[in-house]
């Protein structure tokens, strides 16, 4: 069975055939999803998919960087008390993204700290979105993983140098659709990183693997990433999901 670890299956880009998106998934042979937040606007809507999917949807809580303003502090504090009243799979996503805006950079920074410090107060591992910002983020995560702090690099696609740099963290990496992208050369940079480092991600409904680039992403498109990585490391399928899957389960602790 196979376990997609970041997916906004949520998102209004569904709210039309849900029933059957998630059908296809499970045919598919995926069993679990992670959601991650992005923000107040988002959060209800996620909770009702993580309530009509119970033991097979886990939501986390966090906010996107996307999505960090100038009233960053209050979706902060409401953040904080979700983490209060109740149980969540992770912090997350949360980052850094220089690609769209750097209005707000110091404060993407700070929303940053003070959410890794909160999944340190709630052992809880954190899920991290980095764009265009691969060495800053190492190196802000660094002081916190040395602390023990756990999670996952969702969407990588950087270098051998990064890849090794997570690993060297003890942290994850989560491997989409751009696995399957031709111009990528994520497969060469995954061929010398343990299994054991790796989980599966599809981020629903964006990134679509090929056969499907371009269009709408789903979850029950994860078994081509899982193909694509085992070609990548010239090994079975199966044992492929087998240990992503098993890589999951251990970090979220569900």
């Amino acid at each position: 069975m196979l376990i997609d670890t970041h997916t906004h299956l949520y998102s209004e880009e569904f709210a039309g055939d849900l029933e059957s998106v998630m059908l296809r998934a499970f045919e598919a042979g995926v069993s679990t999803f992670y959601l991650p937040a992005i923000d107040s606007a988002t959060h209800d809507a996620m909770f009702r998919l993580e309530e009509k999917y119970p033991e097979k949807c886990f939501a986390m809580m966090g906010l996107h960087p996307c999505h960090v303003k100038d009233n960053f502090r209050e979706e902060l504090a409401l953040a904080e008390e979700y983490l209060q009243q109740r149980k969540f799979a992770a912090v997350g996503e949360i980052g850094l993204d220089f690609y769209w805006d750097k209005t707000f950079i110091n404060e993407q920074y700070k929303a940053f700290e003070i959410q890794m410090q909160w999944a340190l107060e709630n052992k809880l591992p954190i899920v991290i979105h980095s764009r265009d910002s691969m060495q800053e983020t190492l190196d802000f995560v660094k002081p916190f993983a040395d602390k023990g702090l756990r999670g996952i690099f969702h969407c990588f696609g950087g270098d051998k140098n990064a890849a090794e740099q997570i690993v060297s963290m003890n942290f994850l990496l989560g491997i989409g659709g751009v696995l399957t992208y031709r111009k990528a050369n994520l497969a060469e940079v995954l061929k010398d990183i343990p299994l054991e480092y790796i989980v599966l991600e599809t981020d629903s409904p964006y990134l679509a693997p090929v056969p499907y680039r371009g269009k709408r992403n789903e979850s029950a498109y994860l078994e081509y990433i899982a193909q694509a990585l085992a070609s990548a490391k010239n090994i079975p399928f199966e044992e492929v999901a087998s240990i992503t899957s098993a890589n999951a389960r251990k970090l979220f602790a569900i």
